[in-house]
């Protein structure tokens, strides 16, 4: 059986990027599979886009979106906070709730660095999500946010030194920074090669990311197929035992 998984990511797109094999492997195996992103308004374009993605990846249902702004797009949530200056007990109270309804056997987010760019929102999330896996199985905290339930593990999205090379050189290019992880600290590799199809459906329904020149989604598209499928086709991550230290509840490799 198929653990269940709820990812929890910073903007649309990081879904597909660094989780798109996995999620949609998870959701054709009919394991209950979630996204929740923490920044963009829900009647945002971008919102649309998630939504699209999701439905490529196999995800049904509404995008389940925090509604923050993006640290660098102020617009993106008119008359809400940055993501990164919400109280931490808003912010963690928000990840419980979503943690305590959805009650995944897996959480998926960023790792510490913030992935490749190092992104604040990413870090943030992280942070956030680090603190809602324990909150969420803890009776007496945020009471209101449903019954408590404790995840067995966090696996946090990563890139090992090793799996940076073409990835690497595409970001420098655009002026962006390259943060990866030893490759001891790679706990899971997947090869998420029979998923591509719907990975890269996911990342093209961002359309407003594809159109531009900085975004990874737009990076990857001006790629031949062959350099493409190479970098995305391995999704990395570093497991987190919480209460499954025999590692039941595993992503499917």
């Amino acid at each position: 059986m198929v653990a269940s998984l709820l990812a929890v990511f910073a903007h649309p797109d990081d879904e597909a990027i660094l989780s798109g094999g996995v999620l949609a492997q998870h959701a054709a195996a009919g394991a209950r599979t979630s996204v929740v992103t923490t920044t963009w308004s829900p009647d945002s374009p971008r919102a649309g886009e998630l939504a699209d993605s999701l439905r490529a990846l196999g995800i049904g249902g509404p995008p389940r979106m925090l509604g923050y702004a993006d640290h660098r797009v102020p617009e993106s949530a008119p008359g809400r906070p940055r993501w990164c200056d919400v109280p931490l007990d808003e912010a963690v109270g928000h990840l419980v709730a979503h943690i305590r309804q959805v009650r995944p056997e897996i959480v998926i987010t960023h790792d510490a660095y913030g992935q490749l760019t190092g992104h604040p929102d990413h870090r943030h999330t992280h942070q956030m999500t680090l603190l809602a896996m324990t909150a969420a199985g803890l009776g007496q905290l945020y009471p209101e946010a449903g019954q408590p339930w404790q995840p067995s593990a966090l696996y946090l999205a990563t890139h090992p030194h090793s799996g940076t090379s073409d990835l690497g050189d595409l970001l420098r290019g655009v002026g962006k920074t390259v943060l990866s992880v030893p490759d001891e600290q790679v706990s899971t590799k997947v090869d998420v090669r029979p998923w591509l199809a719907p990975k890269w459906a996911a990342i093209q329904a961002h359309r407003s990311q594809v159109e531009r020149e900085r975004p990874l989604p737009g990076i990857l598209s001006r790629l031949p197929e062959e350099a493409r499928n190479r970098i995305i086709g391995t999704e990395y991550y570093t497991r987190i035992a919480l209460t499954d230290p025999a590692g039941m509840s595993q992503l499917t490799a």
